[in-house]
């Protein structure tokens, strides 16, 4: 990437999308067969037999009222009452009158029930899902099955092209590729299933960004659009960044060392046009790095896209109308970008505490981002601004804001507190200043933001992020002021470095505000939730909790009631194993804190070998705790070391 200033060429339009998924419906054959029964609308029976006409079923009007049917189409009781005449054939098929029909012509004949398994309206066939599997949906006709195929997906179905008739639309239910049922398909019986593609690597890393990554940091556009926006070329470096964070959540062999390669090249190409698509890649390259243990080529990283994302104007209220293509949703994926790449900057200096939040000192005048749920659908609301959020409560109401906008304020604490003069003390005007900004937070969060899940259970990941680098601000701001000997601890270095902190013989505020941030950090963990679902930056959060935790722990005069404390500290030990899954960087955390752990565990059990520990304790406390403590200590040591960051990347 050059460090110059280059012209930014203006984004090209996108063509218009196409037809609705909605529109089309799926095609099988195989599911007829030669006794299957003809339509209802095309049987009509003979006028001139002798004997009273039997009909293969009534019509939905009839068999509702519970009358005999003509079988015409439209039958007679329907035409005198300008009712709709809408047939469903027999699971069985209709095979003509019934044995001993003239012997008994009075009977009549039954009709199949409405919730038949299968039946053949207009030559197609219904099929059922407890009969067949479920099927995929109709493809978005922007969809290309060459770029994109999520794992496990079924096969894909040649469109019919004889849709039902507006009479039977009613009967039969759209599928939706999200819902799983696929009880309403109507698929036709004269077309032949297509071959399932097998994906390709870079297809399943794709399904793999969106289905793990996306919802921790969602600034990209949804799939349909940005495989849409893919088809003119201009997305290279964007989809190979894609490729290569996806590829980290799956078992891609070598291929995973040559999607960063590509990505890293194309994104530094020099004749590559500096725009916003250019800001998404970069912005992945940094998140991926920074979570691999490459936090020097991440910080090099951020500073060029930083550069490039001011140089464009993404900072500036305008860039997103004027590149949005006419899509609300592109609008919107601008606005998104721009407000993560501040929040990413804020999180790595705050955890690392080596860059020093270069984009809070950047003027910026973009509007706030939408909830989740309305970026994914694409219905993109009038946008807020933060001078509204800002004012939120003078003007004598209350206004909801999005998670994400949440999430930013919480970044914008954080910067408020690293611009704060040096505190030299804890009675200092400086950190009662941003204590109430922390405070004021929490006390003005909407009922409904309270907590990091929906009211549905589901995991809300900017709320989660936003609760967790509030905790982070205020450890960050009272640590060094509490009475937490920080020296036991002065081996976790991976995600900061070591601050020291002298211990004390009481615990003052700043210990307990230290502590319970400490807490409601190990909190998080037991929402029961998938911890890969959270952005990586959780990691370094969790070894900031757990060196509170552990300088806790080691304090001579808090020796028998602990046990909460060796709970925590299996907590955090058990998430940062978790999160190593994926993340290099949570693997070497984990095993710095397991490593001080075990130190701490070695020298309590040498004071428990003196009788005066366990004075005034009775047999069965005494047994309880050491049993409690070989536990706790067994599971530590079983937790597997996780390779680190080269080895991800190579």
């Amino acid at each position: 990437m050059t460090k110059d200033a280059d012209a930014y060429p203006a984004i090209e339009e996108l063509p218009s999308s196409s037809a609705s998924p909605n529109s089309q419906f799926l095609g099988i054959e195989g599911l007829g067969s030669s006794s299957s029964a003809p339509s209802p609308a095309a049987t009509v029976l003979e006028t001139n037999r002798v004997t009273i006409p039997s009909v293969p079923a009534a019509c939905l009007a009839c068999r509702g009222k519970h009358l005999k049917c003509d079988g015409q189409s439209p039958c007679s009781r329907c035409t005198s009452s300008q009712s709709e005449c809408i047939y469903v054939a027999s699971r069985r098929g209709y095979k003509g009158p019934r044995r001993g029909t003239a012997k008994n012509s009075n009977k009549r004949h039954a009709s199949s029930p409405a919730r038949e398994s299968s039946s053949s309206v207009d030559g197609q066939v219904r099929v059922s899902a407890t009969t067949v599997a479920p099927l995929t949906s109709t493809l978005p006709s922007t969809f290309n099955p060459n770029i994109v195929l999520p794992d496990n997906s079924p096969s894909p179905f040649v469109p019919s092209n004889s849709p039902p008739t507006r009479a039977h639309m009613g009967i039969y239910q759209h599928y939706h590729p999200h819902s799983g049922d696929a009880s309403g398909m109507i698929l036709s019986s004269h077309q032949v299933p297509a071959r399932v593609p097998v994906p390709t690597p870079g297809q399943r890393c794709i399904d793999s960004f969106y289905r793990h990554f996306h919802p921790a940091h969602p600034f990209v556009l949804p799939r349909d659009y940005v495989l849409r926006i893919a088809k003119e070329g201009t997305l290279e470096p964007l989809l190979a960044a894609m490729r290569w964070i996806g590829s980290l959540y799956i078992d891609a062999g070598p291929t995973r060392q040559s999607f960063f390669d590509e990505a890293y090249r194309l994104a530094y190409e020099p004749a590559r046009p500096k725009d916003g698509f250019l800001v998404q890649a970069m912005l992945l390259l940094v998140l991926g790095l920074d979570g691999s243990c490459q936090q020097e080529k991440a910080r090099e990283v951020l500073v060029d896209v930083e550069r490039l994302a001011v140089q464009i104007g993404l900072n500036t209220r305008l860039f997103a109308s004027l590149n949005s293509r006419g899509m609300p949703i592109l609008e919107e994926s601008w606005r998104r970008t721009w407000w993560d790449l501040y929040v990413v900057d804020s999180m790595i200096a705050g955890v690392h505490r080596t860059t020093n939040f270069l984009l809070y000192d950047i003027p910026a005048d973009v509007a706030l981002p939408c909830e989740e749920h309305e970026y994914v659908s694409g219905h993109i609301p009038q946008p807020l601004h933060l001078e509204d959020m800002e004012d939120n409560g003078f003007s004598g109401e209350e206004r909801e804001f999005s998670s994400f906008a949440y999430r930013i304020q919480c970044a914008r604490n954080l910067g408020k507190f690293m611009r704060v003069p040096p505190i030299y003390g804890p009675e200092d005007e400086s950190l009662g200043i941003i204590e109430a900004l922390l405070t004021n937070w929490r006390l003005h969060l909407p009922e409904s933001k309270r907590y990091s899940l929906y009211r549905d259970g589901k995991l809300d990941e900017m709320m989660f992020q936003a609760h967790m680098m509030h905790h982070a601000t205020s450890i960050l701001l009272h640590q060094p002021h509490s009475q937490l000997d920080s020296s036991p601890t002065r081996s976790v270095n991976s995600c900061a470095p070591h601050a020291p902190v002298p211990s004390g013989d009481a615990f003052n505020a700043h210990t307990k505000h230290t502590i319970q941030s400490a807490n409601e950090i190990s909190k998080l963990v037991t929402h029961r939730v998938p911890l890969l679902s959270h952005s990586h930056f959780f990691a370094c959060v969790l070894t900031l909790s757990s060196i509170v935790h552990i300088s806790r722990w080691a304090l001579l005069f808090v020796p028998h009631n602990d046990d909460n404390l060796r709970q925590q500290i299996r907590l955090n030990i058990g998430a940062l194993g978790e999160l190593s899954r994926v993340w290099p960087a949570a693997a070497r955390a984990a095993g710095e804190v397991k490593g001080v752990a075990q130190e701490v565990y070695r020298v309590k059990k040498q004071q428990q070998s003196t009788p005066q520990y366990w004075l005034g304790l009775s047999q069965e406390d005494v047994i309880n705790s050491i049993a409690t403590d070989e536990s706790i200590i067994a599971e530590i040591e079983n937790i597997p070391t996780m390779p680190g960051g080269s080895d991800m990347l190579g």
